[in-house]
């Protein structure tokens, strides 16, 4: 079988020594956007540094939904399609517990900060467990079936879970601005921090590291590793293996969650199709980095949340999806597995 990506931080495996080739592609790569990030901000200091600040704080929030994608395929090298629709999910539980206890921009704060937090575990439990039961019922049955067949089953689970949301909220629905998002923190070189940046960056940094320790250190995440690198070798060491493929869809979910309800107050509108959008954005995010590399899809996240700003400003919307996969398609022409991919062994 061929071996997935091992999720970061790698365990012990087979590690090729690049090419006096590669590693010039790959400062090449990094030169030529370190480039044009300069040449913005020679035309246009302020707005560069503002668009940076933009990219980055929505980059947060493709971080967390690539993660979802890129821990599933280094596990069992499958692409949830209807990880977008998780996510999605995440977003509706958290503005419909809100709706439904009334909590808005007028409610005293502690109200807020509480229903927030509530809100925040609701919707990663619930993202969570929908990405569980997605996989025991859809994905499981098929894990020795030809590798088409689980494809097109994730896609169905994407339409499924599309029309739940269609039928649920069938138009754009605002979300309560319960985190003041346009009001202004501080000012940094002119740049203004509103809140909404500093609560993608709160929220979505300490998850970020709480991931990455519980892969790195505990022993479900070497566990994960372990089945990554090779599951049936770690069936003979005694690993359930099936256990193991729940709790890393459980892990994306709630990531996932946590990414809705982050989405719901920084935009402040929610609609059925959002997860389909994202979940584009945040797979490329995913491949751009490298597949199954957990750093890999946080700074592919950042990258892509900084190219969207930068070319909405510069060229118009319009055109950012173009920009977008062309940069995609440069990268993965020159460097396959990604900026931080690493090739893998065949067995």
């Amino acid at each position: 079988m061929e071996a997935a990506s091992i999720p970061e931080p790698a365990g012990p495996g087979i590690t090729p020594r690049r090419s006096p080739l590669g590693i010039v592609t790959d400062n090449i790569l990094w030169v030529l956007m370190g480039l044009a990030l300069v040449v913005f901000f020679v035309r246009d200091p302020q707005q560069t540094l503002d668009d940076v600040k933009t990219g980055l704080s929505n980059g947060t929030i493709w971080a967390l939904i690539a993660l979802g994608y890129t821990l599933v395929y280094g596990i069992i090298e499958l692409i949830n399609f209807a990880h977008g629709e998780v996510f999605m999910i995440g977003s509706f539980v958290a503005v419909s517990i809100w709706q439904t206890f009334g909590v808005d921009e007028k409610s005293a704060l502690i109200v807020q900060l509480l229903m927030m937090l509530a809100a925040l575990a609701i919707a990663m439990v619930a993202s969570g467990t929908l990405n569980v039961m997605i996989e025991r019922v859809a994905y499981r049955p098929l894990r020795g079936a030809p590798k088409l067949a689980p494809l097109i089953t994730a896609i169905g689970m994407s339409f499924i879970l599309q029309n739940v949301g269609l039928l649920w909220r069938p138009t754009p629905d605002t979300s309560p601005d319960l985190i003041g998002s346009q009001n202004t923190y501080f000012k940094i070189f002119g740049v203004a921090i509103v809140h909404s940046d500093v609560f993608a960056v709160v929220v979505t940094v300490p998850l970020l590291v709480a991931l990455v320790w519980f892969v790195g250190t505990t022993r479900y995440g070497k566990a994960m590793r372990a089945t990554a690198q090779d599951p049936d070798a770690a069936r003979l060491m005694g690993i359930n293996v099936d256990r193991t493929i729940s709790l890393t869809f459980l892990l994306g979910g709630l990531l996932a969650g946590a990414a809705g309800l982050i989405y719901a107050l920084y935009n402040g509108t929610i609609q059925f199709n959002q997860g389909f959008t994202a979940g584009l954005i945040a797979f490329t995010a995913a491949v751009m980095g490298g597949i199954g590399n957990l750093k890999g899809a946080v700074v592919g996240g950042l990258i892509i949340g900084v190219i969207q700003s930068l070319s909405d400003d510069h060229y118009g919307q319009v055109w950012t999806p173009a920009v977008v996969f062309a940069i995609l398609i440069l990268i993965m022409v020159f460097r396959p597995q990604g900026l931080f991919g690493e090739e893998t062994r065949e067995g």
